[in-house]
């Protein structure tokens, strides 16, 4: 396979996507069974990361963000100790009663479900603000709440990803590729790949039909790896995410993307 960016590359096929909806209902259902009083398979939560984001490929973990009753809130941020573990242990909680046989673990910032087809599921229990964006639990370091906003960034990228055409989502797509082909031992999140492609893209987008380029093969590439050197980001440069304007820490990451950047353009 080719190094380069392909059109329509790497997208998730139709089976998983059925089987990801299927799953994503059920979960759903399970906490608004549990926390809302109701059956609803759809309301009060959405696909977030990379999978929201529509950048994710068949070997990405999926992410929900739960919206849980405000008044929650309140009541575990007045309990005593590490109230953010102790939510996260009564999702996990919820969510066991439905997948008894499931490895379900409270890790972070998530409740984690790694399916025995080896499919990765993370649910955000969150609480939604009145600008849109969410507070949701960190329980490690004694345990703390963290913000962000998954729907302006969602926009943001389906926007750009317009206005390129398709390139936006594939370049993402096929860094993730690479990544996990030949770098599967390295870190590299998947917000950093989608902040840094859209910071880097600038006006390069897919020809239409019939449009002929007058650049070299290869050079979208080279123009990828020269924004990661021109904005030294293997020195600590930090990128922010699309929309939310979000700072996104690139100190874990940033050597798994330089190499994948390099084996983009070989």
């Amino acid at each position: 396979m080719s190094n380069m960016v392909r059109e329509h590359g790497e997208i998730i096929d139709r089976d998983t996507r059925a089987l990801i909806s299927k799953r994503y209902r059920t979960v759903t259902k399970v906490i608004n069974r549990d926390f809302w009083n109701s059956t609803s398979e759809t309301l009060h939560s959405l696909y977030v990361g990379s999978y929201g984001r529509n950048t994710a490929i068949n070997t990405s973990d999926i992410d929900i963000l739960i919206e849980l009753p405000n008044s929650l809130f309140d009541h575990y941020n007045n309990l005593s100790g590490n109230t953010q573990s102790k939510l996260l242990q009564s999702v996990r909680n919820a969510i066991l009663n439905t997948y008894p046989r499931s490895d379900v673990r409270a890790d972070g910032q998530v409740v984690k479900i790694h399916f025995s087809d080896s499919m990765y599921f993370e649910i955000v229990p969150a609480f939604k603000r009145q600008d849109g964006s969410y507070m949701y639990p960190d329980s490690n370091m004694g345990g703390h709440w963290n913000s962000t906003n998954p729907k302006a960034e969602q926009d943001a990228m389906a926007k750009k990803n317009r206005e390129s055409n398709g390139l936006l989502y594939d370049t993402c797509r096929h860094i993730r590729y690479i990544r996990d082909t030949f770098f599967s031992s390295y870190h590299l999140s998947g917000i950093v790949v989608d902040s840094f492609v859209y910071a880097a893209i600038g006006n390069w987008q897919w020809l239409n039909n019939g449009e002929t380029s007058s650049y070299p093969s290869g050079t979208y590439e080279e123009v990828l790896l020269r924004y990661y050197e021109c904005h030294d980001i293997c020195s600590g440069y930090d990128i922010v995410a699309p929309g939310s304007n979000d700072i996104v820490s690139t100190s874990s990451s940033y050597e798994c993307l330089k190499k994948v950047l390099y084996t983009m353009v070989q």
